[in-house]
């Protein structure tokens, strides 16, 4: 054959197993043996590698993976990818569907019913029939580029089957672990003493992010697919359009159903509450969708969720078991808790063997006594709670539960918290689990991001005494890591280049970093803003700092303590002189403004030069105040295209001025 004849034929090829793949993962309907298919594969990969100018990056062939993944690069989503609101309810979920009927007012609506699967989620972008980019959730802005681990998944189509597919378009959907597959995992892995899994999610999760995609490609990862986004889209319903989607290959759950009516939707809640059970991958709820594309824009989005979709979340199951003891554990801001240690019991299909009892209040409020059979469920499925005590079951002479009067750790008496439940121990810089939680929360991605320090190689750091304080990594060398236990060439090099990355993570990570009792990620970016530095932030007095949006009195006071205390200065001092941001960057501090100060602002619909996340920022960073609804005190609406009729008219009605995108660009200076 001459070499177009060849080139023709490998894609012929491609397109056959690809279509085989389809049956097999998708339709669970294979037209031909296993052994007749892995003829064909082996035929391809023996003609990719005799013509290597034929090979394609999303040939069949490709699928276990070719290469070793060094990281993952951080994405914007073009569209954010918002969670949706829950509801535990038959009496929610009718509540949602009576706001929905009110705002459409004398409009028809139906909506879509779909199995809330409990996974990892996914955007896929597809071009030309293509896949394109795979990104996980992340925090809603950006996340995951795993695009390499997404294509050894084979119930995900590397290009689409014939259809009228759009040109580019995105779609979103869980990866998910068959339970059969989470099984046969969790028992390798008890077999090979390596800690289990707790979950299939967090076993998707765990695998989606390894760095090997030829070790994700055995793992036997499946999807399922419940949303289509394009500027083109094939119909107004979301219903046809996921059936569109099926039809080109992808996995869409047959569970999804058209209901036209409050009563069927509250038949189809009674249905899966029962027969979710019999399902082969883990779900956690059902979701509810406008099915209306069009109607779906007109309702718009609150600040966190569409108000055209809701979940409900399935009843948690529950259990009795026996109570083995109570354990007290300190954690990094000295809070001790209880936790109740249970005989294991099976819950939402998992182990569950430990709850938290949070504090005494607790204990004494549920009555707890040695040896009870205690009530336990899982909150969301999640998280495990204890609910009650079966009192019939007590020993005679079971003595009741107390509470520790000494830190379990250290040995220093304990202190109430002014206002609270909690008790805490005061010896903040002698104890270790608050020394070693403090060097681990610093280390953390959403803080300093120091690749290779966690849980584990935090305690081997303190242990030999080559850390004692956050400030302390900073003079970590390459040779003091070299031959601890565990710690080879390769994880000594990613640490000690963590720690150097780590001098450009931005002021406001820094101060959340600092473990600062009290200061959140949210009120941490709040402080960076107000004080510009840490210098500033050292000489405020109390009643400055509560100046500061989101800053009261309690969280006044322990900033104004925390930046005293003579180890926190030192630290500090330490930190800068390693290189650390200990102010805003002239970036920041050049776009802070006061064009939009005291105003209240409302974003509605998409934009050309920013996303709506940026321009929220920019709107704070002028010394404006975001606002999700429409009300007598908004100053205006930077409106962009696709907003939703009902916006307007209430605009219109309450005289709230509509500014373009341009308008409010010239309005803060072309920003």
């Amino acid at each position: 054959m001459d070499l177009s004849s060849v080139k023709l034929y490998i894609e012929n090829l491609r397109k056959d197993l690809n279509r085989h793949n389809y049956n097999y993962y998708v339709l669970n309907s294979p037209q031909i043996s296993d052994i007749e298919f892995d003829k064909l594969m082996k035929e391809l990969e023996s003609l990719e590698q005799e013509f290597p100018e034929f090979v394609d990056p999303l040939s069949p062939t490709q699928r276990v993976g070719s290469d070793l993944t060094k990281g993952f690069e951080h994405v914007v989503h073009v569209r954010p990818m918002m969670s949706l609101s829950n509801s535990y309810s038959i009496e929610e979920v009718d509540d949602w569907f009576n706001r929905v009927k009110k705002s459409l007012a004398k409009e028809q609506f139906n909506i879509v019913g779909e199995l809330k699967f409990d996974g990892t989620s996914i955007s896929i972008t597809y071009k030309s029939g293509r896949m394109i980019r795979a990104v996980t959730r992340g925090d809603g802005t950006q996340g995951d580029d795993v695009t390499a681990n997404v294509k050894t998944i084979k119930s995900i189509p590397l290009e689409l089957q014939p259809g009228d597919w759009p040109e580019e378009f995105e779609i979103r959907g869980e990866i998910l672990m068959p339970w059969d597959i989470f099984e046969k995992l969790n028992a390798e892995r008890e077999y090979n003493e390596e800690p289990l899994f707790a979950n299939p999610r967090n076993a998707a999760s765990g695998t989606l992010k390894m760095q090997d995609p030829k070790e994700v490609a055995k793992r036997h990862l499946d999807a399922r697919f419940y949303y289509l986004l394009s500027d083109n889209l094939p119909y107004d319903s979301h219903y046809k359009n996921m059936e569109a989607a099926r039809s080109w290959g992808f996995k869409v759950s047959s569970c999804m159903k058209k209901l036209n009516s409050l009563d069927g939707v509250n038949e189809y809640i009674k249905y899966w509450d029962i027969h979710r059970k019999e399902l082969p991958v883990a779900t956690d709820g059902l979701v509810f969708k406008i099915d209306s594309i069009n109607q779906q824009l007109n309702l718009g989005f609150t600040a966190k969720s569409p108000r055209w979709a809701i979940a409900y979340k399935f009843n948690p199951e529950n259990a009795c078991t026996p109570l083995k003891y109570v354990s007290f554990e300190t954690g990094r801001m000295g809070i001790v808790t209880p936790v109740a240690n249970l005989e294991p019991v099976l819950l939402s299909g998992t182990i569950v063997k430990r709850a938290s009892l949070h504090n005494d209040d607790i204990i004494q409020e549920l009555d707890i006594y040695e040896g009870d059979w205690l009530y336990v469920e899982k909150g969301g499925e999640i998280i495990p709670k204890i609910t009650g005590v079966d009192k019939e079951r007590r020993l005679p002479n079971a003595k009741k539960i107390q509470f520790v009067d000494k830190c379990p750790v250290c040995g220093t008496p304990l202190i109430k918290i002014y206002g609270e439940a909690a008790w805490c121990c005061p010896n903040h810089y002698g104890c270790r689990p608050q020394l070693t939680g403090k060097i681990e929360h610093f280390c953390a991605r959403r803080m300093m991001n120091i690749d290779g320090i966690g849980e584990e190689t935090t305690e081997l750091l303190f242990d030999c005494g080559l850390v004692k304080n956050i400030a302390d990594l900073y003079d970590l060398k390459y040779d003091n890591l070299l031959g601890l236990d565990k710690i080879g060439e390769k994880t000594a090099n990613r640490i000690i280049d963590g720690i150097e990355a780590s001098k450009s993570v931005p002021f406001e990570r820094v101060i959340y970093a600092l473990s600062i009792p009290n200061v959140g990620e949210t009120t941490a970016k709040r402080i960076a803003k107000a004080v510009k530095s840490i210098d500033n932030m050292q000489m405020m007095s109390e009643e400055e700092l509560t100046a500061i949006p989101d800053v009261g009195q309690i969280i006044a006071k322990s900033i104004y303590d925390f930046l005293r205390d003579p180890i926190n200065i030192d630290i500090i001092a330490r930190l800068k002189q390693a290189g650390i941001q200990m102010e805003l960057s002239q970036e920041k501090l050049s776009s802070l403004g006061d064009a939009l100060v005291g105003k209240i602002i409302v974003i509605s619909g998409t934009f050309l030069h920013h996303s709506r996340d940026e321009y929220k920022e920019i709107i704070e960073r002028e010394g404006a105040k975001n606002s999700s609804s429409i009300s007598k005190k908004t100053s205006f609406v930077l409106a962009g295209d696709n907003m939703g009729p009902s916006k307007k008219e209430k605009c219109e009605k309450l005289g709230i001025p509509l500014i373009s995108e341009e308008e409010f660009l010239e309005m803060i200076g072309g920003k």
